[in-house]
């Protein structure tokens, strides 16, 4: 029951993660119709800057903050990539995603090498129910949930989030109206480089990020955006924990190596699932 308890909470930081991924990948693709492959090496990126101004002596906060906004910025440098040029095709877009994920990758080799690199996060545990739990996995969990809770505030009362919805629900009436929708998006890869470089501050204390810790990270966060539809990150987060919890039940009862090959199994049968939901509604 202890070591049932641990894997649990464990899984729903993980999931936290992937949730956190997956709302970015949501976020990009209702607005332009691009998925962003980059959106896991963002949050590696997020993760190690933390390390690197920590180390150079930045108080806890700032340090982390920091190192989210840098994501920002290099996810609106790579929405600028992807679809700076006016008319480009998303699956031409995607592709850029996909080569800017292959750049970042190698600036990272380059910038903290290709060993696994640890922030220092919030030390200690507590017990849950008999098991040990370390406080930097419950401040996951808690910092994810109000992410999500500023998110819904970000797109319901802000004009920014309106400016967004509008744009991913018809883009035509919103360019009627007088919203930039290319704006719109470029704002939407800035906001993906936000919840990123969150997810991989939040992660990185408790699990050492290095240059190909990007392939699970989107993998999972994708199989979350999938749970989703590309469309909701509510249902995303939800996906997210599914994922991590199964994962960290499978590494814990059989073995951690499973846990890609879980992440795309999952995301196989949830888009089994949910293009037979499809069929159903377009047949009624």
């Amino acid at each position: 029951m202890t070591e049932l308890v641990a894997y649990l909470i464990s899984g729903i930081a993980l999931g936290s993660s992937f949730a956190l991924i997956g709302s970015g990948i949501v976020v990009v693709h209702r607005v332009t119709r691009v998925v962003n492959f980059a959106q896991g090496s963002v949050a590696i990126v997020g993760g190690m800057a933390s390390a690197t101004l920590l180390d150079g002596r930045l108080p806890h906060g700032l340090g982390e903050i920091a190192a989210v906004l840098l994501s920002g910025v290099l996810g609106l440098v790579i929405g600028l990539l992807a679809i700076g040029r006016r008319g480009t095709p998303p699956l031409i877009s995607l592709i850029v995603t996909l080569g800017a994920s292959m750049l970042v990758s190698a600036a990272i080799i380059w910038l903290w090498g290709q060993d696994p690199v640890t922030p220092p996060g919030l030390r200690g545990s507590v017990t849950i129910l008999g098991a040990e739990v370390e406080r930097q996995r419950l401040l996951v969990v808690v910092a994810t949930g109000v992410a999500f809770a500023a998110l819904a505030l970000f797109f319901s009362r802000s004009y920014l989030g309106k400016g967004l919805t509008a744009s991913a629900s018809n883009p035509f009436a919103a360019r009627m109206v007088g919203i930039d929708v290319r704006k719109m998006g470029l704002l939407a890869f800035g906001l993906a480089g936000i919840l990123g470089g969150l997810a991989g501050v939040l992660i990185a204390p408790s699990n050492p990020l290095s240059f190909y810790s990007d392939l699970p990270l989107v993998l999972g966060g994708f199989a979350a955006a999938v749970f989703g539809g590309l469309t909701s990150p509510l249902r995303t987060l939800l996906g997210g924990l599914c994922l991590g919890v199964a994962g960290q039940l499978t590494a814990g009862y059989l073995n951690g190596s499973y846990q890609t090959e879980m992440a795309l199994l999952l995301m196989l049968v949830i888009m089994i699932i949910r293009s037979r939901a499809l069929v159903q509604e377009e047949v009624k």
